[in-house]
């Protein structure tokens, strides 16, 4: 069935709410895979490339903000949004046909505040079946009106309702390579740090060495990681390294050095 008629026929509105930095390449497919939503908006922190311009042709309502963070970055794109329900979606991710057919199978008498989906992660297109990324289940589709995403980093949707899992999963295609991943957990452990600093949170030396190698055994072969090859490999060493990172800086931020 058309998902212009299922629209029709359940007269459910859904918003896409996407936030936005220089993503040209991943967003256009991003965007045509939420064609049946009533309206997207997407809220960019300064794109230099086409980002800006590729939402606007594909008929989105485009704000240009300055980044205040993962949660308060999507919370500001949720409240912009008309409708009740609102599908929040990184750039990097596609919904496909069936998963959309039950977003609205599961709004016809919705039992839940939010409802949380299957995410497939893709590094270079291979999917990643190991490792603790299958499934790996996030809240995507909410009822704004009841809950707002908290954290800088790893956000989380915090709701006064209740929770319920659609059994369907979103593609997400986060990495075209290990240089990005390598890229992203120096990002992401540099706010991390921040974050543990400023909540008061400190580390000695061995901290970094601790936490790092837990969470290489926890990937690599606790979730067994090693099934999927080298990919699994490097996730498992970049996590590591991630950790490590996270608490070295800590470190550097307690020392004045950061």
């Amino acid at each position: 069935m058309d998902m212009g008629v299922q629209i029709m026929k359940y007269k459910i509105k859904i918003s896409v709410a996407i936030i936005t930095k220089d993503e040209e390449k991943r967003l256009p497919a991003c965007l045509e895979s939420v064609s049946f939503a009533d309206e997207i908006v997407v809220v960019d922190s300064g794109s230099i490339d086409r980002t800006v311009d590729i939402a606007r042709s594909f008929g989105c309502k485009v704000f240009i903000e300055e980044w205040k963070g993962y949660g308060s970055q999507k919370n500001s794109a949720i409240q912009k949004c008309t409708n009740e329900w609102v599908l929040v979606l990184d750039a990097d991710e596609r919904v496909p046909s069936y998963t959309k057919e039950l977003i609205f199978e599961s709004l016809k008498n919705p039992r839940a505040s939010a409802y949380s989906f299957k995410m497939k992660h893709y590094i270079n297109n291979r999917w990643l079946k190991h490792g603790g990324n299958w499934p790996d289940w996030h809240i995507r589709l909410i009822n704004k009106n009841r809950g707002k995403f908290r954290g800088e980093i790893h956000e989380k949707w915090i709701t006064n309702g209740t929770t319920e899992k659609i059994n369907a999963h979103i593609d997400h295609y986060g990495f075209s390579n290990y240089a990005e991943m390598v890229e992203t957990m120096n990002k992401y452990s540099t706010i991390s740090a921040k974050e543990l600093f400023a909540s008061g949170k400190r580390a000695n030396i061995l901290t970094p060495i601790i936490h790092s190698i837990t969470m290489f055994i926890k990937i690599y072969f606790l979730k067994k990681g090693f099934l999927d090859g080298l990919d699994g490999l490097v996730l498992a060493l970049l996590k590591a390294g991630g950790s490590f990172f996270k608490y070295a800086k800590l470190l550097e931020l307690q020392r004045g050095r950061f």
